[in-house]
């Protein structure tokens, strides 16, 4: 049987109402294999494995994906440095705004009652997307963008309100 959810919601295209120059997240449609490099304040680094997922959504208005860290295959949570990895199975919508020219993103991951609202915009090759977390301001960017890889940095604002901690780094190798 069908599912009448996924029917509604998936689509083949983009929407006619997003130009290709906006079409910003278009190119990561698609499935990743994903390395986790967690970055602990005190300096050590967790090292893990996950699993991404995007696709067009509502119309070809949005971009949806699942996020699963760890990989499906590893749920046990803990990472190839022997330390229990961040659990985060969750998943983001990214639609334009096409009156303020900007996507708008909402990341939920359940695992852990997380909620982020950021907004994104194509910076050179990049995307970088911004936003608060817990009064703090964080970035959130995909970098060397290729149709076959990408790197994801999550950072956040600095003490001094001028540099940007790196958090997390992902590296994605397309799997389709």
């Amino acid at each position: 049987m069908k599912n009448p959810l996924a029917a509604a919601l998936f689509s083949d295209a983009r929407s006619a109402e997003i130009s290709e120059d906006d079409d910003i997240y278009g190119r990561l449609v698609g499935r990743w294999t994903v390395e986790v490099r967690d970055y602990e304040a005190n300096g050590d680094v967790i090292a893990g494995s996950g699993e991404w997922a995007f696709g067009r959504v509502l119309e070809g208005r949005a971009i949806q994906d699942v996020w699963i860290a760890p990989e499906p295959a590893a749920r046990s949570g803990i990472g190839s440095s022997g330390k229990p990895i961040r659990n985060r199975y969750g998943t983001s919508l990214r639609y334009f705004d096409t009156k303020q020219k900007i996507w708008r993103v909402i990341w939920v991951n359940p695992v852990s009652g997380v909620q982020n609202e950021l907004t994104g915009r194509r910076v050179g090759n990049d995307i970088v997307q911004v936003g608060v977390y817990s009064g703090r301001s964080i970035r959130w960017c995909f970098r060397d963008i290729t149709p076959d890889s990408f790197r994801w940095t999550g950072e956040s604002l600095g003490d001094d309100a001028m540099s940007w901690n790196l958090e997390a780094e992902f590296l994605a190798r397309r799997l389709e």
